[in-house]
Parts: C-alpha cells; sequence; structure tokens
C-alpha cells in the first residue's frame, strides 16, 4: 500500500521536475544522446557521388542499373538509471540527502528520455541488486520508477558497484544509455566497470556532499559509518588527523577520474548542496562537441 506521504513526495518531485526540463533541458538531452545506429529504409538508384559500399548489388544485378541502400539513424534510445540506494545515501548535511539528490537527478534525466519518446529502466543496489524495472516508454511507467526509488527499503547497507554493473550487462543486450548515480564510495569495481563502458554509454554521475571534503576542527566526534554500523572516536582538532582525512579524499577522487578517464567515460560531480542545472548544460554541451 502506498502511503499519501510518499504520493505527494512523487507528485512534487514530478512537477519540479517536468517543469526543469521542459524549460531547460528541451532538446538537450536528444542531441547529446543519440540513436545506436542505422537502420535500412529503402533503395534508390545510384547517383554520382554516392558512397560504393552501400549499393545494394543483388537489386543491381537482377534490374541491370546500379542501386544503392538508403538508411535512417535509430533514434530510439535505452535508458537505464542505475541508482545507489545504499546507507551512504541517508547522509545529507543541509536540507537533503544524497538518496533525494540522486532521485531528482533520475527524475530529471527519466523524463528528459521519456520527452523524446526513449524507453526508460531502473535498477536499485546496495551490496547487490535490489530491484530492476524493465525499460519502457511513458510518463506513467516514469512515475512508478519515482514510486520505487522512494518506496523501496533496502535489505542490505554495502555497496558493491561491480555487481550492479554485472547485472546490467546480462540484463541489457543492446547497446545503452547507463546513468550510474553513486557516490561511488566502494573499491575494485574497475575491471566491470571498463567492461560495461566498452559495449553501453555509461555516465557515471558522482553525488557528493561539500561537508564530507573537509573535516571540522571540533574537537574529538563519535563518526558512525551507515553501511556497517561501525562508530569511531576522532579527534578532529589533530593536524594529523586532518592530513590523513584530507588526503584520502583527494586519493579516492583521483583514483574515480582515474578510472573513469581510462575506460572513456564523460562523467559528472555534483554536490547536493548546489545547483545541478549548470553543470548538466554544460555535460550536454561537451557532449555535443
Amino acid at each position: 500500500m502506498i502511503s499519501e506521504e510518499l504520493l505527494k513526495n512523487v507528485q512534487k518531485l514530478e512537477i519540479n521536475t517536468r517543469r526543469i526540463v521542459q524549460s531547460t533541458f528541451s532538446g538537450n538531452f536528444q542531441s547529446a544522446f543519440r540513436g545506436q545506429g542505422l537502420n535500412f529504409s529503402d533503395m534508390r538508384s545510384y547517383q554520382v557521388g554516392d558512397d560504393i559500399r552501400n549499393i545494394n548489388w543483388k537489386a543491381s544485378a537482377r534490374s541491370q542499373t546500379p542501386y544503392v541502400n538508403l538508411f535512417e539513424e535509430e533514434r530510439e534510445l535505452t535508458v537505464i538509471l542505475m541508482v545507489d540506494i545504499s546507507g551512504s545515501g541517508i547522509f545529507g548535511s543541509h536540507y537533503r540527502t544524497k538518496l533525494n539528490f540522486a532521485a531528482e537527478m533520475a527524475a530529471v534525466l527519466g523524463f528528459s528520455a521519456v520527452q523524446n519518446s526513449d524507453k526508460v529502466g531502473l535498477l536499485l543496489f546496495s551490496d547487490h541488486v535490489e530491484a530492476f524495472i524493465p525499460p519502457k516508454k511513458g510518463k506513467n511507467h516514469m512515475l512508478r520508477i519515482l514510486r520505487d526509488i522512494f518506496s523501496h527499503v533496502p535489505a542490505n547497507k554495502h555497496t558493491n558497484l561491480a555487481e550492479a554493473l554485472r547485472y546490467v550487462t546480462q540484463m541489457i543486450k543492446k547497446k545503452s544509455v547507463l546513468f550510474l548515480i553513486s557516490d561511488f564510495l566502494d573499491h575494485h569495481y574497475q575491471h566491470q566497470f571498463r567492461i560495461v563502458a566498452k559495449k553501453h554509454d555509461l555516465v557515471p554521475i558522482v553525488i557528493e556532499d561539500s561537508c564530507e571534503s573537509s573535516l571540522p576542527s571540533v574537537g574529538t566526534v563519535a563518526f558512525q559509518d551507515q553501511e556497517n554500523d561501525e562508530i569511531v572516536y576522532v579527534n578532529t582538532s589533530s593536524q594529523d588527523v586532518q592530513k590523513a582525512y584530507n588526503n584520502m579524499q583527494y586519493a579516492r577522487q583521483l583514483e574515480q577520474n582515474r578510472i573513469f578517464k581510462s575506460s572513456n567515460c564523460e562523467f559528472l560531480r555534483l554536490d547536493i548542496n548546489h545547483d545541478y542545472i549548470a553543470p548538466l548544460i554544460q555535460f550536454f554541451n561537451k557532449r555535443l562537441k
């Protein structure tokens, strides 16, 4: 049974994101993500300048007149929203959590695809695949996707990016656009990431909170890991601790960038406390080039 509060959240998110899509991203999505191939559409007589590789030799032999095949771009896309719902998603230093932000990003990208008559599917994952909704067209299907993002209670809090990537490789055979929305707080996913990036148009969207970029100097503080519930006490005023934390964050970002770039993936880093419209527009424009 879907609660009234859940329906209100979904409705509010739909109204906000659809307004953004229609006013700001109309056309950008279609231009940035093109069809994945060419389909035969017709034949006509050969004309000077035509590519000889497109000559239909059988038809030409039968008619004793050279004919060429005509093709049209396969416009329809299949878009898969891969959303990380592990324990770290409940963190948020201001008015929304990483998971709420991920849901909003999924809504913007999903409605952009729906507006272009593309199919949209959903994969929710923690340390295993929690749910999978096969891709379909239409607004109602997109609303179902949003309801599932908000209503699904994960069975586990850990993260396993490699398992999610392995699953989508098995389920989606046709080349598709995959938006991997996560904070990427995981290791040992590089091999599977490269496999998926070779087959699909994989777009990593790294969800961050600026509060996590540095450690405030406020004395001894208890920190709880949201994925394994472990509690550790840290002297945040220690210069050694500050340096170690900054080095750890810097190394993690460098490693992520290395994996993305070595896989030829264009990626986005988005802060949940800042506007995402401008970075998305810049991303779409970059893909156009």
